[in-house]
């Protein structure tokens, strides 16, 4: 019989740490982690409010499910005598390797399932079976907690999500002993991995301020207008809220109705402009068009009343005001970015109601209008958390900007919480230096008026898609009223805009609609350039009520959906005259792009 274990690596040679090296990171490391410790006595010190026990109202939902669960006591047997089974199948499986079988694995992970990528978790007899237990076990865990009667469908949605975070977090990826690849690394540099891992653990907590701030990448690798966000332009206009940036034409002519972008205030507008390659700004330009994009303010304490509707009016409203004197077009085409395009789509329906009809169309990328179903991100939003969320707005004047960040990423925790655990800390490897992870560190804050008005009309009550439910500057709106035609792009994985609850708006504008699927997620399926020819998306002409029915109609096509729009916008971008340079308007330049506003750091 042949040795299945021939041909497998030695195992590595044990390299013995030289003790004055680990004395030293070790003194390091003791007199930093007094420090974080003596600072985080003064702040609790300093902060006599009681804090709450359980922000997340997560106890109440898992105490209804256990509750439930425990009503039933046949399916609770029926499902432990399932899980016995399962172990029972793996026990056989694993013996039957031992003897030197080769038996088909009674669990296997998922694909795209980078956890277990090391040959080892499949080669060595050991870490397979480690592996195959926690697959098996987080299994029936899962389909324990989904299989509850009674509950409703918000503690459903909420168990489920704490249930997988709970089931990543103990992944046995995540801990020394049963990570081969860490095991591996410790006996090859003799422990220092830990060390240096320690060290970047203690680096993340300092620059938190004593909370964890993983670092994702290199952020010494770049530099906002130096190495991203480097699109030539300026800023022709500014105010409390926005800096409004105008880009220098790469052709000779360009489209009459110039171009304004609205991105999300979550995050900063450079997403849209990361590298000349990726650029969807530069591709604009490069397309003949005269292109302006905000840029919000990453706002303090200062601008805590700053309300949505002031977002509309010195926000949107105001850069249409400000495009039309540098431009002397009485049209502007607009698209809105995710949060963007949500107030896009307000100042569309405001515009509406005010008669107002100076936008010519209108591009929502990835938006929620109706927010019946937002998807996972609904499980951070009810009475209790947004009560908790209020109070602590109230006493700093805004939301930290790390607090969206943590929830955003705990929707992916295994791509964006859990790899760079293992990768930082257990591994002790640097951050590779990535631009889209630098933006995604690149934090905004939320002013608390803003913020609260947000969470409550849009995600809680669902205010925006009824007739007259949100009402701005006196004025009551109804997305009914937008007569103008509108683009709308999703993606199909979007985990943050969920393709079918963005696709409800469809049956809710008045005016001519093209709805766009393409493939990808929330960053990637926008920020698809035609020169990668990476993602396809999907078109179909029909106007159907339901997404499913639209899906199964649809046509795919290779390549990007910018080309897509590019086609469908240029009927409305007028004739083509003389481009126009920002240093020729009237508004005159303030300084060159990027600007100062996406400069300022939360952190």
């Amino acid at each position: 019989m042949a040795d299945r274990h021939a041909g497998k690596p030695e195992t590595p040679d044990i390299k013995m740490p030289d003790p004055a090296e680990v004395s030293a990171a070790m003194t390091n490391i003791a007199e930093r982690s007094q420090r974080l410790i003596n600072d985080f006595i003064a702040r609790q010190s300093a902060q006599p409010e009681t804090p709450t026990f359980d922000p997340l109202n997560i106890a109440g939902a898992f105490l209804e499910m256990t509750t439930r669960l425990m009503s039933d006591p046949a399916k609770l047997v029926e499902a432990q005598v399932s899980l016995w089974q399962d172990y029972m199948n793996l026990w056989q499986s694993t013996a039957r390797r031992m003897m030197g079988e080769d038996p088909t694995p009674v669990v296997e992970p998922d694909k795209s399932d980078r956890r277990f990528k090391d040959d080892a978790w499949k080669d060595n007899d050991v870490f397979d079976f480690i592996k195959q237990s926690y697959l098996l076990t987080s299994r029936w865990v899962q389909s324990l907690v989904n299989d509850v009667d009674g509950l409703d469908d918000k503690s459903a949605q909420k168990v489920d999500f704490y249930t997988r975070q709970f089931i990543d977090a103990m992944a046995p990826s995540n801990f020394v002993l049963t990570n081969p690849e860490v095991l591996r690394v410790t006996a090859e540099t003799g422990g220092e991995n830990l060390l240096k891992g320690l060290e970047h653990l203690l680096s993340d907590l300092e620059r938190g301020n004593g909370r964890l701030r993983i670092s994702m990448t290199d952020e010494t690798a770049f530099e906002v207008g130096r190495n991203v966000a480097t699109t030539p332009g300026s800023v022709v206009f500014e105010n409390d809220l926005i800096q409004l940036l105008q880009y220098s034409p790469t052709t000779e002519t360009v489209g009459t109705v110039p171009l304004l972008i609205v991105p999300p205030w979550i995050n900063k507008f450079y997403i849209l402009d990361l590298r000349d390659k990726n650029s969807f700004i530069k591709w604009c330009v490069d397309q003949g068009l005269t292109v302006f994009v905000i840029s919000w303010v990453n706002p303090d304490e200062t601008l805590a009343d700053k309300s949505f509707e002031n977002y509309m009016l010195e926000g949107s409203l105001a850069a249409i005001e400000a495009i039309i004197r540098q431009t002397g077009s009485p049209k502007v085409n607009a698209v809105g970015y995710c949060l963007g395009g949500t107030l896009l789509a307000s100042t569309m329906a405001y515009m509406a109601a005010t008669k107002d009809d100076r936008l010519g169309c209108g591009t929502l990328l990835t938006t929620l209008t109706d927010f019946t179903d937002p998807g996972e991100i609904g499980v951070f939003i009810d009475d209790e958390q947004l009560k908790a969320l209020d109070e602590r707005m109230q006493r700093t004047g805004y939301l930290d900007g790390s607090d969206m960040a943590t929830s955003f990423n705990m929707l992916r925790s295994n791509d964006l919480v859990w790899s760079f655990v293992i990768n930082n800390y257990l591994l002790g490897k640097e951050p590779f230096p990535f631009d889209l992870l630098y933006w995604n560190g690149d934090s905004t804050r939320m002013p608390a008026a803003m913020h609260s008005f947000y969470l409550h009309n849009m995600y809680q009550e669902n205010n925006l898609i009824k007739p007259g439910g949100i009402t701005l500057c006196g004025t009551p709106l109804d997305l009914r009223d937008i007569k103008v035609p509108v683009y709308m792009l999703s993606a199909r994985e979007d985990h943050i805009a969920p393709w079918k609850s963005t696709f409800a708006a469809t049956q809710v504008f008045s005016g001519k609609v093209r709805f766009v699927l393409g493939a990808s997620g929330h960053i990637a399926g926008v920020v698809n350039p035609p020169v990668s020819k990476k993602y396809c998306y999907w078109t179909n002409s029909k106007k159907v009520k339901s997404a499913d029915t639209w899906l199964k109609g649809a046509e795919q096509h290779d390549g990007s959906w910018w080309s897509d729009w590019i086609e469908w916008l240029k009927p409305a971008s007028g004739p083509q005259i003389p481009a126009r340079k920002p240093e020729d308007g009237p508004l005159g330049v303030i300084e060159p792009a990027p600007g100062r506003y996406v400069k300022v750091r939360a952190v």
